[in-house]
């Protein structure tokens, strides 16, 4: 395949965008391109490329989801509460709480997407509000610092596995996830298919709310998982963590060739994107 034709695919166009931006700001700042700053930005848009995924299994049922921040923010605000009233508690326990309410927050939003047929956007704008407004009460809206959480909640997103810093590692295996779901399975192309022609889907025996609800639990899990790594990783807690990252993560998508009209995308493009 000639060069000409690789770049009119867009993820290898846009893979050469990013590559030409780098060299450019490396040209004008060198210091940006350095082992360790490359290892930094990727460490610090980590959580981008996981919560891109998550929103991109969403779009492609049709449907968007504004709470992930929201949910992002209040898992990781209870973990941090949970910390300081439990500093002994296994760090391993901690994520899984985090990951688990980040779930039940994103099926109360496919539950009523899927089985009672409220349109994804109003959903997902009310809960929004709702998650934040948790936050503030269960918090009285008060900020939560480094001092009250325990030494071993804050240490977990420093480590390092095989000298790669470890919220590389867990943003490759969400990536590595979500290929192998959307790729290689079943379930994947069953996205795809209820976001390209539902009708045809439902003939094929596919039904759109069971997708639904499965993508927006996803979705939550995400976030749970991001808002304890968050909370963690910058040291504290309040409640506008991440306010407005959803548009953020929304524009990823669509620069990495997410369609939002459903049925389109790729992890590839969606990681180029973020």
């Amino acid at each position: 395949m000639s060069a000409l034709a690789l770049l009119k695919h867009r993820d290898a166009a846009l893979a050469a965008i990013v590559v030409v931006l780098i060299a450019l700001i490396g040209l004008r700042a060198p210091v940006f391109v350095s082992p360790e700053s490359l290892v930094g930005v990727l460490t610090d848009t980590s959580f981008l490329f996981m919560l891109t995924l998550a929103q991109m299994a969403v779009i492609l049922t049709r449907g968007i989801d504004l709470s992930v921040a929201a949910n992002l923010a209040l898992c990781g605000m209870i973990c941090a509460l949970v910390s300081r009233a439990h500093p002994d508690l296994p760090i391993l326990a901690v994520i899984a709480l985090g990951v688990a309410l980040g779930a039940l927050l994103g099926a109360l939003n496919g539950a009523l997407i899927a089985f009672i047929g409220i349109p994804p956007i109003v959903v997902t704008l009310g809960t929004l509000a709702i998650y934040r407004g948790v936050i503030f009460l269960i918090a009285g809206g008060a900020w939560l610092t480094s001092k009250d959480m325990s030494p071993a909640f804050l240490a977990f997103p420093k480590l390092n596995l095989f000298g790669v810093p470890i919220l590389i590692v867990i943003a490759a295996l969400v990536s590595l996830g979500f290929w192998a779901l959307l790729a290689q399975t079943r379930a994947g192309r069953a996205l795809y298919a209820v976001g390209g022609n539902p009708v045809a889907a439902r003939y094929c025996g596919i039904e759109l709310s069971s997708q639904q609800f499965f993508v927006h639990s996803l979705a939550g899990a995400i976030s749970g998982l991001c808002g304890y790594l968050w909370v963690s990783r910058y040291g504290i807690a309040y409640t506008d963590i991440a306010l407005g990252y959803e548009l953020t993560i929304i524009a990823a998508c669509v620069i990495g060739g997410v369609s939002i009209a459903g049925g389109v995308g790729s992890v590839p493009g969606a990681l180029l994107g973020a």
